[in-house]
């Protein structure tokens, strides 16, 4: 079975000083940062896939793992911000036996861990999605079992 690696988008800064789309905000100096960090922390998982909600920040938080891993980041509708958390495990579900990385939103995450938490989900820690977090979720047999978090790198 194959694990879910499911990371909150690293740093954009503050909505209020980007003066274009939301969709359109990209990372911050700090957020390129956390995104090289967790390519290198990502590096030896056995990542195979590369799902992103399709806000630029989202899709540059993953871009160095991609190329990394020598993998394409795929842009995913249903991990976008406010988009809830039955997309997201319907992704995940048919990834289940391979390893995935979801990039996603402080809002999508939560709602994810909320819905697998409801399924039996048994956590290592306490709940929280800080900026370029990482929930490293476990499958058994057809469910997420078990998870752990990784803070932000670096």
């Amino acid at each position: 079975m194959g694990k879910l690696y499911l990371i909150r988008h690293a740093d954009a800064g503050h909505r209020r000083d980007h003066d274009g789309a939301d969709e359109q905000r990209p990372l911050s100096p700090r957020g390129q940062r956390q995104a090289t960090a967790l390519a290198g922390q990502f590096a030896h998982s056995g990542i195979t896939v590369l799902l992103a909600s399709p806000f630029l920040r989202c899709e540059r938080t993953l871009e160095p793992l991609a190329q990394r891993l020598d993998l394409a980041v795929q842009s995913e509708p249903c991990l976008t911000e406010g988009a809830g958390a039955a997309g997201a495990l319907a992704a995940a579900n048919g990834l289940r036996n391979t390893n995935a990385a979801f990039c996603s939103h402080g809002d999508v995450i939560p709602d994810v861990l909320d819905a697998l938490l409801a399924q039996g989900l048994k956590l290592k820690d306490d709940l929280r999605w800080q900026k370029a977090s990482t929930w490293v979720l476990a499958w058994d047999a057809n469910r997420i079992t078990k998870g752990h978090y990784l803070p932000p790198p670096g």
